[in-house]
């Protein structure tokens, strides 16, 4: 697995897409001073010297960051916490799951139900919860709620339980 926490992507995959391993491209970014920098600062410097793809960008940052401290795992550039949790199944209807989470989140705040990968968004208090629904090989949808704004790292493991049992309940 990578170095970076809750992703899973194998450092094969990350070699066959950058062309260093994850402890490369710290190593490389501790001699070019990064640990001064901010998030963005990282990413764009991989992207224009080393020409990273920006998603791949974003991973070595991210797994950079909590390798040096510098960001605990689920952490956001802006301080705050989320948490994802997903399924995948044969097929979601989008209105019936938004429906369903309606139980759980509320009226939405907003929808997108015509996009690529359609989402809709609910406010809880500060925090926010946001679903995607996206296509899998062979058919299959997976449908992803992720909580965001979290305030700190204490509650992500409730955070986490509370999105997956909404997220049975909606697809049942």
């Amino acid at each position: 697995m990578s170095a970076v926490e809750g992703q899973n992507y194998s450092e094969e995959k990350v070699i066959a897409s950058t062309g260093r391993t994850m402890d490369q491209w710290h190593q490389l970014l501790d001699g070019a001073g990064a640990t001064g920098w901010k998030h963005p600062q990282i990413a764009r410097w991989l992207v224009d010297e080393h020409g990273v793809d920006g998603w791949w960008a974003q991973g070595i940052t991210v797994g950079f960051e909590q390798a040096r401290g510098m960001r605990r795992p689920g952490q956001q550039a802006d301080g705050t916490f989320a948490v994802s949790v997903s399924r995948t199944l044969g097929g979601a209807e989008y209105d019936a799951v938004v429906e369903r989470l309606a139980d759980s989140y509320g009226e939405t705040m907003s929808r997108s139900p015509g996009a690529r990968h359609p989402t809709a968004r609910w406010r809880d208090g500060d925090e926010s919860v946001l679903m995607t629904i996206s296509p899998v090989k062979g058919g299959a949808t997976r449908v992803t709620l992720t909580r965001s704004r979290i305030a700190d790292d204490d509650g992500l493991a409730a955070a986490k339980a509370d999105l997956a049992a909404a997220l049975d309940r909606a697809l049942k």
